[in-house]
Formats: C-alpha cells, structure tokens, sequence
C-alpha cells in the first residue's frame, strides 16, 4: 500500500528539532520513502493521497510504563512511594487476574494512542495478555516481563527462566517485543538481577529495571553494602547489553559515570517523581555525558495519566528549575525525549522520527487552536507544541500506515465499553465490588 501524507509541517522528532513546512510524507508498506517539502517530493502516482491541516509528528514513544495500572489511578493519593506501594497497590495486585491485565491495558493502549503515544515499554504481569491488548488496540509495545518476589507467584528462578523463553519464542514483528523486567535492587536478591542481565545479554534482549527513584531506596542499600544502586549494580555484573534504568533520581558524578561507561539507557518520568515527591533527575547532566534518555509517564497509578506530551511540558520546567537556567533543556530537546531519543533509548531505530527507512507511526496535530498562534517562523510550532499543545488536539494516529485514531477516536476498539469494564474490575480490586 502506497500513501503521500500533506501536512502544515512535518516535525521530525530529531535532537535538533527540524521543522519541515509544507510537508509531504511518503509511506510504502508501512515504511516512511519520502520527507520533505511538498514543493520537491515525487511523483505521487497512485498512492492514496491524506491531507491534514495541522503538523504530523512522529508516534510518541513512552519508555517507561505500567499501564494496566489504570485500575488504580488516583488511589493513594498522598502517599511515599514505599507506602504507596505497600499498603495499597501491592495487595490489589495480587487480587488480578490476567483477564483484568488485559482489559486495562486495552483501555490503556486507547488513551495513548488518543494522546499520540504509538509505542509504551511495560513493565507488568501477564505479559502475553499486554501483547493481545496491543494487538487488538493497534499499538506496539516493548514488554518487559517483571520479576518480582510477590505472594502467589512463582520462585525467582522460574519466573526468570518462563521470561526468557518467552521473550526467546515470539518472533519479533516490531509490533511486540519482549524483553525482562527485574523490579529493582531493593526488592530483588543480587543474584537475581545478575542472572537476569546474563540472559538478557546472552539474547539481545532488553533488560528494565528501576534505578535509584528514591533517596530511601539509595541511602538502604548504601548502608547495607556500601555501594550507591549504580555502582552495587555494576560490582554484580548487572550492566552492559541492552539495559534501560528507569528513573535514575538519586544519582552523583560517579554513577552518571557508570551510565556513560556501560552505555545504560535512562527512562525520565518527572510526573511520577514529581506527584510521588521522589525528586528531579539530572537530565542536563546525563544528555551532556552523551547517555541515551526517554521520556516515560510511568504507570498511570503514580502519574495519573499516561499523557505523554504533557510530560514533555513537565520535563522541560523541571529541568531549567533544577539547574536555574532557562536553556537547560530546550523545547526541541524536550519534545526529542519523547520521540526520537527514547526510541534511541530502548534501542529501536526504526521508531521516533519522521525519517526515511523509519515505521510509518506518525500523529496529526489540529493547529488550528490559539495555542498555535503566533507562528512567525515553522520553529514555533514546536515551542508551541511543548509549551501550550495539549493532547486533546491530537486527532488522528497512523500505525504502520495503519489508521487507529480517527477524529480523535479509537478504531480498533469500543472506548466506551472498556471505560465502563475497567471501572467495574477497580472496585472488584479495591475490595468494593457488589
């Protein structure tokens, strides 16, 4: 199937945050052919021909995400993160069942898709049924399957052994990948999250986990091991290969070292660690140290949302209040955490940028909106885009060519009726149901 997508603007999701005005877009196959002004593409041919009067941005990729978490959004309210997770998640989640993954993260998967996000990295139970979610929904996604020592599940052992043949039995489509997902040092045995990176290693896989979130979690195993998370990491032969460390809030000079030397990858999530009071990681930091950085929502229990180019917004603040400075990260590099630079982050080349030999994920923006105006030059409309663009102007999402998102409306799947399932299964688990 050929296609000539027109557009306002193409933003290309790059670090230096190229705008193309007049834009035309070719896609071939589900595969970008073309971009460029419209004035100089090719010869459309027969290709069907989809005008959109606003920009086209390449799909969203969340790099840090629980999404079927929508069954707990907003409850907890208040609470540290330990608490949080203790008290009222951890005893909710063992009451799930993989019919209830499934739902949510249906129901999750058409939110992103709304908000323009075409790619999520999941850390969650039931991973095979977060793959059928995203496959009714049209989505991709990278699943990591979690490890976790949790009542009812099985020994540390199996649970790492049933991930890797997993993730080494399912052949990669780019539509699903999966990778594993250890929790973090502070609920794992190190010789858990060794072994896990010796078999993600050995397969290529991508190995999750979270890394040093809060000052608590750092300042334990400091005191138990005289190590900070980074370098107890490093000691056990847990880093190299294809590692994303999802947060990376508590950190100093010597482990962003670390990163750079093992070449990790850093999953951001200022909503979550700003709503949890968990801090602002260092981002100006780890881009100037040449780390890989993505932006995640986290899950949309801690968020509470799973809106992607909110966070872009976020991102930005945080970083310029964090280092008092008004350029410590630009709008173009913002939007870039969200785009190119995550899909650099979970080590997906072919995602993120509107660019030739890319996935053909891309997302129209109405410009149409006061929040897009003035534009004096095509660069603003990416500052508009980060600084007054909401993702309630997202109107419609591609795919792989694949139109999920039409009019700001699911496709693939009846919203309606996952809104009303999705309520019923969270008062079942929050003990409230009948």
């Amino acid at each position: 199937m050929r296609q000539r997508f027109t557009a306002r603007a193409v933003v290309v999701g790059d670090r230096a945050g190229t705008v193309v005005p007049d834009a035309a877009v070719d896609v071939e196959d589900g595969t970008l052919t073309w971009v460029g002004p419209a004035a100089d593409a090719p010869d459309a041919g027969d290709a069907e021909v989809v005008a959109v009067p606003g920009v086209l941005l390449p799909g969203l990729v969340n790099a840090h995400s629980h999404a079927p978490m929508v069954l707990f959004r907003g409850q907890a309210e208040g609470l540290p993160l330990a608490r949080w997770l203790r008290e009222v998640i951890w005893p909710r989640e063992a009451r799930l069942t993989p019919e209830d993954v499934e739902v949510a993260m249906t129901a999750a998967s058409v939110e992103m898709l709304r908000g323009g996000v075409t790619t999520s990295v999941e850390m969650y139970f039931s991973p095979e049924r977060i793959a059928a979610a995203v496959g009714r929904t049209g989505a991709r996604a990278v699943v990591a399957t979690p490890l976790l020592p949790l009542p009812g599940m099985p020994p540390l052992a199996q649970q790492l052994a049933e991930a890797v043949t997993l993730a080494t039995s399912v052949p990669g489509d780019g539509a699903v990948e999966y990778g594993i997902g250890p929790h973090a040092a502070y609920t794992l045995p190190l010789p858990v999250l060794r072994d896990a990176a010796a078999a993600a290693r050995e397969h290529g896989l991508l190995l999750h986990l979270h890394v040093a979130e809060t000052a608590g979690e750092g300042a334990d195993l400091l005191a138990t091991h005289g190590l900070s998370v980074p370098a107890l990491l490093a000691a056990h032969d847990v880093l190299g290969g294809r590692v994303l460390a999802a947060h990376s809030v508590h950190v100093d000079d010597g482990d962003l070292e670390l990163w750079r030397e093992y070449d990790v990858a850093v999953a951001h999530c200022p909503a979550s660690n700003a709503k949890l009071a968990s801090g602002i990681a260092p981002v100006r930091a780890l881009l100037d140290r040449g780390v890989r950085v993505g932006l995640g929502t986290d899950g949309p229990a801690s968020n509470d949302g799973l809106d992607l180019l909110a966070d872009v917004r976020l991102a930005a603040g945080l970083a310029r209040l964090r280092e008092g400075s008004a350029t410590a990260l630009t709008a173009a590099e913002a939007f870039w955490l969200a785009t190119g630079g995550a899909a650099d982050a979970i080590g997906r080349p072919d995602l993120g940028q509107v660019a030739v030999g890319r996935r053909a994920d891309l997302v129209h923006v109405d410009t149409r909106d006061l929040a897009f105006e003035p534009v004096l030059d095509p660069v603003d409309l990416l500052t508009h885009l980060v600084w007054s663009g909401t993702s309630q102007l997202v109107r419609d999402t591609w795919i792989g060519g694949r139109q999920v998102v039409r009019d700001g409306v699911c496709t693939t799947v009846d919203a309606e009726a996952l809104r009303a399932d999705v309520a019923e299964r969270a008062a079942r688990l929050a003990g409230r149901a009948g």
